[in-house]
């Protein structure tokens, strides 16, 4: 628990950077986290903590816009890493309280913190504390998926269910319950216990495509029953035809998707699995029901990737659509997969995808860490490790720091080398002393 009595922070230029009124002082510890962000790194840890430390006091507060206003402030510091190391002692104490948010707050507040709840969970990185994370959040989500409830918190509880998913699940059966929740959003079914079936607008519908895609590029390495997915391969090919482009063009990345991860290729020539040879004839339906529905989304892409603009229509939008339906044209017809390339820092350092999976990964976080992305990228183990990013850390060095770096990894390599010739030389030795 956080320091409660009234405390002064002075930054550089003596201003008063925390005070002890409610919304004034959770603005004025962004404020000074911010500002703290730039001094020495050794005298940094105290004051951030202290500064966190005010945050959590503000989401005990009584007064709404209080709690609002603490957690634009920690969504600002997760975005901009500033919390790495402070929060894994204190995650479970930030996650009660943003899931008492989403629960209780209005609709401002329950986005913030479901978006808090995202940001926390790359912030720890995959592990426990993550799996944890996860555990504990996933129930409060689904229920706002499953009351539809307000538009954006249906979106922000969409978006955060993926990443805590993605970072913190450990085994196929906690991914399909997510994927499930999702799906329930994508194609509402009408049943005794549901009465009249939803149909999800727009806005909700497409990040709806997003998040379940970006979580199904997960599941590559577990066993997949091509007969189960037939149902929603073949709705997501109607929403090709949608009117929102964004609904459209999200279809079309999870469809890319599913002919990457093989979802649509069903072996035609399995053997029997029994003398009736009733098996095989329905392998060999779904066999050619597969290949009508690869034709159709062929098609289907084929029109989107040349479509007419007419008039009135977003040209920017359009343009993005007509190049990712080439794309996957591209994809289905001739094998060639996506690549794309961002630089990092430096000369250096690019992050680099060429597959479809990579790509979806990479613009869902793009997504959903906004400003924060390039600075995760550059510090944040958990992205590393997922793009395969090996940064240059002299980049950021000054010129005779470079030097000194950069020499003593030479003379590192050079160590190296010399070892393992000793190492080739004994097992030679060794070898001529046995014969």
């Amino acid at each position: 628990m956080g320091k409660s009595k009234k405390s002064k922070v002075r930054g550089a230029a003596g201003d008063d950077l925390l005070d002890s009124s409610d919304a004034d002082s959770v603005e004025s510890s962004s404020t000074a986290l911010s500002d703290l962000s730039i001094s020495y790194a050794t005298e940094n840890v105290n004051s951030h903590e202290f500064v966190l430390d005010k945050y959590i006091d503000a989401l005990y507060e009584k007064r709404g816009s209080t709690r609002e206003a603490a957690l634009a402030s920690l969504v600002d510091a997760f975005e901009s890493f500033m919390l790495d190391g402070l929060v894994e002692n204190k995650y479970a104490t930030l996650l009660s309280l943003f899931n008492t948010s989403i629960k209780k707050g209005s609709t401002k507040e329950a986005c913030l913190a479901s978006r808090a709840i995202g940001l926390l969970s790359i912030t720890l990185g995959a592990g426990s504390s993550s799996h944890e994370t996860m555990v504990e959040s996933h129930p409060q989500l689904s229920r706002v998926l499953q009351t539809w409830s307000d538009a954006s918190k249906m979106i922000s509880a969409l978006d955060c269910l993926a990443v805590v998913t993605f970072v913190g699940a450990t085994d196929l059966a906690e991914t399909e319950l997510s994927l499930k929740a999702m799906w329930d959003v994508i194609h509402p079914k009408s049943g005794s216990n549901v009465g009249t079936v939803r149909k999800p607008k727009p806005p909700v519908l497409a990040a709806a495509l997003s998040a379940w895609t970006f979580l199904l590029t997960t599941i590559g390495s577990w066993r997949i029953n091509s007969d189960s997915w037939k149902e929603p391969i073949a709705f997501l090919s109607t929403l090709l035809g949608a009117e929102d482009r964004a609904v459209r063009m999200a279809a079309g990345e999870a469809l890319a998707l599913c002919f990457e991860l093989n979802l649509l290729d069903v072996s035609a020539c399995e053997d029997d699995d029994d003398d009736t040879g009733v098996a095989g004839t329905s392998k060999s339906k779904l066999f050619l029901d597969m290949q009508a529905l690869k034709a159709k989304i062929a098609g289907l892409a084929s029109n989107l990737s040349a479509e007419a603009g007419g008039k009135g229509a977003d040209k920017k939008n359009l343009s993005d659509q007509r190049d990712l339906f080439q794309r996957i044209l591209d994809f289905v017809k001739y094998g060639e997969c996506p690549e794309e390339s961002l630089k990092i820092a430096g000369k250096r350092d690019v992050l680099r995808v060429s597959s479809w999976s990579e790509l979806i990964q990479l613009n869902f976080f793009k997504h959903f860490l906004g400003r924060g992305f390039l600075k995760h990228v550059q510090d944040n183990g958990l992205l590393q490790d997922i793009f395969s990013i090996r940064t240059d850390k002299a980049e950021s060095l000054s010129s005779s720091d470079k030097k000194i770096f950069r020499s003593g990894e030479e003379k590192g390599r050079a160590l190296k080398l010399n070892k393992d010739r000793r190492q080739a030389q004994e097992r030679k030795n060794a070898a001529l002393f046995n014969e």
